[in-house]
């Protein structure tokens, strides 16, 4: 499991392209490192940011500081700065009046046909089409290939009139039009790669996939070489794209994203979507993601964000400010089977993605004995990069002990992998070279073949599609909670189909995304957190039309409260895996009731964080203040979940406060139920909530006593219903240290 660790990684780098962060900073001549500077709110009534940023420079580094220093500053939105600095520095500058945080710009790398219909989400449902044509999604990912049919225009007008972005300029390679109506792109890391454009265009592919999942046009008879065939769309198909290019092949930079949040709220977009993510949890303001959204909730922005590909161990979700959404990813019915023969007639059906048949039986070769050289088993075995002897795999199919990129095997010639580990099987993932993934046992019996066989050979056919009955779970790669920052808030949100997915994808890159592959094709498979995202921006963008005046914390409300509950039974990790559950679109547009939040809400959650008045000052630019009128605690967010850690030896007593706005019927009588488990007792009170008009606010508690029982997990959930909507709150009771060092 170790070795899992050590090489997934890679294989989610090279198959799916998810965003996981890495811990270095951008080094540049001598000793000196790019660092955010992160001042809070925007400055009003000052002239010239960059005077004040010199004159802050200049009294740390000397008088010597040059125009250069300063790589980067934001000020359409927020205010800050990136600058090249030295260690010293940054201690001297991170304790300068007016200035939050200073962090590193740590590098990132990045985190459908069917699977809208798994929703119950039909190409027939009903639709505010002059309200969604004005919807504008800003996309911060890899690019755009705007030539996709999924991003025609066909009857669309001109941008809103709201829309104050633009396309980026003096760009001959790429044009906006009334679909993808604006493109920029950020590069603050030095040079890119030699395949790569400093242009919106997308040569990486991730981000074509992901726009097309949340906001592209219906096109027919798509599939990836006859597989996954169907109707490709988007969840909103008559909304508009604004794409901010943040990421590249090598990965994506926090300042990057940050400039996209910059730009994005003063755009005018209505929502974002953000497939990207920490590995480890970061403080809610050392952190470009939470910063960026945070100033976009406070412009009635809502940001969705994949929970990450760090599954399935728990504490691993990174992504887990309250004021944006995480989203696990889920399987749909559909999976993707591939069957490896053998010569002894043994034969192993995996989920795998395979085009085409093997012409025919293949000579069959255990890595380990075929190392680049002397001694060099310890590495072979597991098929990584630079570690095969060509001479000795090329023409054939290695059996791998490690489930990798499949890179190694490609680059030396052979023509097929079997690979055998413990990874749970869940997903299909792309590889370079036909490629089978089977057990640790079953991948022995292999061996044993290999070993007792002087013409060990084997064939791989291509895959053929099967019913996932079992759907909808969590895939083993989607990562848990609970909340490492924040441990009353319970993370992720809701789960959204992330395997498995079709989606649209630059047709001049190769469907793996590995040199040397001459597969290509205008969709592609892909599975990941990174899929997941963009159907929850897509079902996000399908409540803002129906509802275009709901704040974000409104619109991330229905969505959690309208989920479909999940199964413990396949996800074990419970609301830790899926949250509310799997997202429903239909039913999020008329709620019934929404626990709502304002700024002034989550200033409160951040006093209760430990955050001081000075700090929110600077991060709001108003007077907000942590006192004890506003310091309360942490759980009492009005969040329509409820989290409570605790440990086995411990007595629960807690008390949940929330408000619930009626956006439902006028005059309605809301009832209570409560699922409890046994060794806990939860009262609410009252017990009924009796509106008599719309927008009106009732406030109830939540108590729970008891104990858990030994157990690490307990859940429970609150459901209020009218007769006509039902508004369900998941909740759980945990122990911390029996899911996680601490």
């Amino acid at each position: 499991m170790k070795l899992l660790h050590r090489v997934l990684p890679f294989l989610l780098l090279v198959i799916c392209l998810s965003i996981v962060l890495t811990s270095a900073a951008t080094s540049h001549d001598d000793d000196r490192k790019d660092y955010i500077v992160y001042m809070g709110d925007r400055l009003k009534g000052v002239s010239s940011t960059s005077a004040l940023y010199m004159s802050m420079l200049q009294k740390v580094i000397g008088s010597h500081v040059g125009p250069e220093t300063v790589v980067h500053s934001y000020k359409r939105s927020f205010h800050g700065f990136v600058a090249k600095l030295k260690d010293h520095e940054v201690q001297k500058l991170a304790g300068a009046e007016g200035v939050v945080s200073v962090f590193p710009n740590e590098k990132y790398k990045l985190h459908t046909t069917r699977s809208w219909d798994f929703l119950g989400f039909t190409q027939q449902v009903d639709r505010q089409n002059t309200v969604e044509t004005d919807i504008i999604v800003g996309v911060l990912d890899t690019g755009i290939w705007p030539a996709s049919d999924s991003f025609r225009d066909d009857g669309l007008g001109p941008p809103p009139s709201k829309w104050k972005g633009s396309c980026i300029p003096n760009s001959s390679n790429f044009t906006c039009s009334n679909k993808i109506i604006g493109a920029k792109y950020y590069r603050t890391g030095g040079s890119i790669g030699p395949d790569e454009i400093m242009s919106p265009i997308d040569t990486v592919g991730h981000g074509t996939h992901v726009a097309s999942t949340v906001a592209g046009q219906s096109v027919a008879s798509t599939s990836l070489y006859g597989l996954g065939s169907g109707t490709a769309r988007g969840g909103v198909p008559s909304a508009r794209i604004a794409v901010y290019k943040i990421c590249w092949y090598d990965g994506c930079y926090a300042s990057d994203i940050l400039a996209a949040f910059d730009d994005a709220i003063a755009d005018g977009v209505d929502i974002i979507s953000l497939s990207v993510g920490y590995t480890t949890p970061r403080d809610y303001f050392n952190n470009s993601i939470s910063i960026g959204s945070f100033h976009a909730m406070r412009n009635g922005i809502l940001t969705s964000a994949g929970a990450g590909n760090d599954g399935p161990d728990y504490g691993t979700i990174s992504n887990l400010s309250p004021w944006f959404l995480s989203v696990a990813a889920s399987t749909i019915d559909r999976k993707f089977l591939t069957k490896v023969f053998l010569g002894n007639g043994m034969s192993y059906e995996v989920r795998r993605i395979k085009l085409h048949d093997l012409a025919d039986q293949y000579p069959l070769i255990y890595a380990a004995n075929a190392p680049n050289t002397t001694g060099n088993i310890s590495q072979s075995r597991y098929c990584l990069m630079n570690t095969l002897d060509p001479n000795l795999v090329r023409g054939k199919i290695v059996l791998c002990d490690a489930l990798v990129g499949g890179r190694g095997p490609f680059s030396v010639g052979a023509v097929g992998a079997v690979m055998r580990d413990e990874f749970p099987e869940d997903a299909a993932f792309n590889f370079p070279l036909p490629t089978s993934y089977i057990s640790q046992t079953e991948g022995e019996r292999v061996l044993s073949y290999i070993n007792s066989s002087s013409n060990a050979t084997a064939t791989i056919l291509k895959s053929t599609e099967g019913n996932e009955t079992r759907a909808p779970y969590v895939a083993s790669f989607s990562s848990r909670g609970p909340n490492m920052i924040s441990r009353d808030l319970l993370k992720p949100d809701l789960a959204a189909p992330g395997v498995d997915i079709l989606a649209a994808w630059p047709p001049n890159t190769s469907i793996s995304r590995v040199r040397g592959d001459d597969r290509f094709s205008p969709y592609n498979i892909m599975s990941g957190t990174s899929m997941a995202c963009p159907h929850a921006s897509g079902a996000a963008a399908y409540v803002k039309s129906f509802n275009p005046t709901w704040s974000p914390a409104a619109i991330k409300s229905a969505l959690i409260t309208t989920a479909m509950p999940m199964s413990n039974k396949t996800n074990p990790e419970a609301e830790f895996a899926y949250g509310a559950g799997e997202i429903n679109p239909l039913k999020a547009i008329n709620p019934g009731l929404i626990y709502d939040a304002n700024e002034t809400d989550y200033v409160t959650f951040l006093c209760a964080q430990g955050y001081n008045t000075t700090t929110l000052r600077l991060v709001t630019g108003d007077n907000s203040t942590c006192s004890g009128a506003n310091n309360g605690t942490t759980w009492d967010l009005n969040y329509p979940s409820f989290a409570l850690p605790t440990s086995f030896s411990e007595t629960v007593n807690r008390t949940f406060t929330r408000t619930v706005t009626n956006v439902g019927s006028p005059a309605s009588t809301y009832k209570h139920r409560i699922t409890t488990p046994a060794g806990l007792k939860i009262k609410v009170h009252p017990k009924d909530l009796s509106f008599t008009s719309l927008s009106q606010k009732l406030s109830f508690r939540v108590t729970i006593e008891g104990t858990l029982n030994d157990k690490a997990i307990v859940s429970a959930s609150l459901l209020w219903d009218d007769g006509e909507h039902q508004v369900r709150s998941p909740i759980v009771v945990y122990d911390v240290s029996k899911l996680i060092s601490v």
